[in-house]
């Protein structure tokens, strides 16, 4: 069983996130990130911008099919860019969107006609969409981006598959655009990996175009830059339909807003899909940590799991990737749960996914003052669940010397390894992630090496 699966976890592929160049697919759930159009228009890569020029002539391309009274089918291509479903970002659960409807399409289209300066010349921006039409946000953006540009995808898929060994089978795309036609495919044969649960095709997005927001965008204009003297009255409540209403009325509003952005396009970057905490935040964490005390009282325990789980993504990342947050409960105990990718960069963890089967980290908080035996049972228990036999208790002192023996007997009896870190490690790993001269992990190695030498042969 795996936790928040991904493509490169399910075929054994031991490449940390940082380093490849897309953004790894989970299975089960979308990537909760957006391709940004504004980061290809200003990259320096010349095929990243002939690409934004293909995003936007296509989107243009509907423009004149209105012009030449084709409507039904520039309303048609639209519903059918609005979602690419193989790429995997925005919030959905299941990997599923939804299109949007022929209305949504038709007033979207409409832009083309009543805003002069779009029906004489097209956007260079598509994503200004976002500024006139209600419910047209960041994931509708990067559908569109990926839906025209999906062929560049295949292509770029199919590459990092081989490098990576990551097969791929035939598979049929619904949709494809067509450069030469102008026009949507459907039920296109190609080679793609696919969802083994599913069997629905994968596409590989690089981590260079996404975003969690736009750099156009209607929050942002909203925030920043519209005249809100202008379009509400001093009591009024500010809805965004009376905004997107203004906006159609006063392009010129709008056009500044864009070429500001364009101006300030060095502060537009990609958004990294992890961010180590800084050094001095990682003290003061450690420091909230240590003046926790022991228990429920106050909710300590929730602020010590909060605490350790943000210091724990930082300190072990790269050589780990987070996975996930889990609670689950026994016997009326709420148990939190770190769950980490094993990406097996390191000796260390080679040996703990080749030994015990481990392909994710399970790490147990728990914020008391002596470890139990019931707390020993209860992760025991937990790796019974398929998450291999390696486990970390994360708790506040050092264990009893009864419930370090208990550890020992698992060992001995069932080759399981639960290791323990206390606040003295947490201490220390702060202290080396501090130095840089060494790496964090290389404490929980530490204990993991003392904790063998203790048992027997």
């Amino acid at each position: 069983m795996l936790i928040r699966p991904r493509i490169t976890d399910y075929y054994g592929i031991s490449s940390a996130q940082s380093e490849l160049d897309f953004a790894i697919p989970f299975l089960d759930e979308d990537l909760p990130l957006y391709v940004d159009p504004f980061l290809l228009w200003k990259s320096p890569s010349l095929q990243d911008q002939a690409l934004h020029t293909g995003i936007t002539n296509c989107f243009n391309n509907l423009g004149r099919l209105l012009s030449l009274d084709r409507k039904e089918e520039a309303i048609s291509q639209l519903i059918v860019a609005s979602e690419c479903a193989e790429v995997g970002l925005g919030m959905s659960r299941k990997r599923v969107g939804t299109r949007i409807s022929s209305a949504k399409a038709e007033e979207i289209l409409s832009l083309f006609d009543v805003i002069p300066f779009y029906r004489q010349n097209g956007f260079t921006h598509f994503e200004e969409i976002q500024l006139y039409v209600k419910d047209i946000s960041k994931d509708r953006v990067s559908d569109i981006c990926c839906s025209f540009i999906k062929s560049f995808l295949i292509d770029y898929t199919m590459q990092e598959c081989a490098d990576l060994g990551i097969p791929v089978q035939e598979t049929v795309l619904d949709s494809l655009y067509d450069y030469p036609t102008n026009s949507f495919r459907s039920n296109v044969a190609v080679k793609l990996p696919v969802n083994p649960d599913s069997g629905s095709a994968i596409l590989f997005v690089p981590k260079r175009w996404l975003r969690f927001s736009p750099w156009i965008s209607l929050e942002d204009y909203f925030k920043d830059y519209c005249p809100k003297d202008k379009v509400f009255e001093p009591d009024e409540a500010q809805e965004a339909v009376k905004l997107l209403r203004f906006n159609r009325d006063n392009y010129g509003m709008v056009r500044d807003y864009v070429a500001y952005k364009e101006r300030t396009q060095a502060d537009c970057f990609n958004d990294p899909l992890f961010r180590q905490i800084p050094i001095v935040s990682a003290r003061r964490k450690l420091n909230a940590i240590l003046k926790l005390a022991t228990g429920k009282a106050e909710n300590a325990d929730r602020k010590y799991e909060d605490y350790v789980a943000q210091l724990l993504c930082s300190l072990l990342y790269p050589h780990v990737d987070f996975a996930a947050e889990q609670s689950r409960t026994i016997s009326g105990t709420q148990i939190r749960d770190l769950i980490f990718y094993n990406n097996a960069k390191i000796d260390f963890l080679r040996e703990v996914r080749e030994d015990y089967g481990s392909r994710q980290l399970v790490f147990e908080l728990k914020n008391v003052q002596s470890i139990e035996r019931d707390h020993i049972n209860q992760l025991n228990r937990y790796l019974d669940s398929g998450l291999g036999k390696f486990g970390v208790l994360m708790t506040r002192n050092q264990l009893p010397r009864a419930m370090y023996r208990n550890l020992i007997d698992l060992w001995a009896g069932q080759r399981r390894c639960i290791v323990s870190l206390t606040d003295d490690d947490l201490r220390l790993m702060v202290n080396v992630f501090e130095s840089k001269q060494r790496e964090p992990i290389e404490v929980l190695k530490k204990k993991y090496l003392e904790f063998r030498r203790d048992c027997p042969a």
